[in-house]
């Protein structure tokens, strides 16, 4: 494996989701975490799949935009919503699953749908979960994005 371009430290203390602490190593995150309500806590607090959700749209967003720019194809406006499901397994455990929501305007439909697969293709977030988790995706033209 090559050298790594960054890195980066997160440390979890406390009680992990269960009012734990999360805090990265340059003090920019430090959030409280909280098992939400839909899982019988008392919400009020990120969890780590809030965190992942936000970290997977924000990554795959910069990939979007990279792979426009690459191809010079300009996008008026775009929003990625990562949504991450936590699941039980038959094993007691869990895991994940996921589904992107793109919405670009200014191109039409197969040239958002060429995007948003070159940029899944790059992205870190879905290069790691490739495989691993049920991932769905799908891109949506829109004349105006917030």
């Amino acid at each position: 494996m090559t050298e790594p371009l960054y890195t980066t430290v997160a440390t979890s203390t406390g009680n992990g989701r269960a009012g734990g602490r999360a805090v990265s190593d340059d003090g920019l995150i430090d959030v409280t975490l909280a098992v939400p309500r839909e899982l019988g806590g008392p919400g009020g607090a990120t969890n780590p799949e809030q965190l992942f959700a936000a970290g997977w749209a924000s990554c795959f967003h910069s990939a979007l935009k990279a792979v426009a720019a690459a191809r010079k194809i300009t996008v008026t406006d775009s929003v990625v919503d990562a949504e991450v499901s936590l699941h039980p397994t038959d094993q007691g455990g869990f895991s994940l699953a996921a589904a992107l929501h793109v919405e670009v305007g200014g191109i039409d439909q197969a040239t958002a749908d060429s995007l948003v697969e070159a940029a899944h293709a790059i992205c870190p977030y879905s290069n790691a979960t490739r495989g691993n988790i049920p991932v769905t995706i799908d891109a949506t033209v829109a004349s105006a994005v917030a």
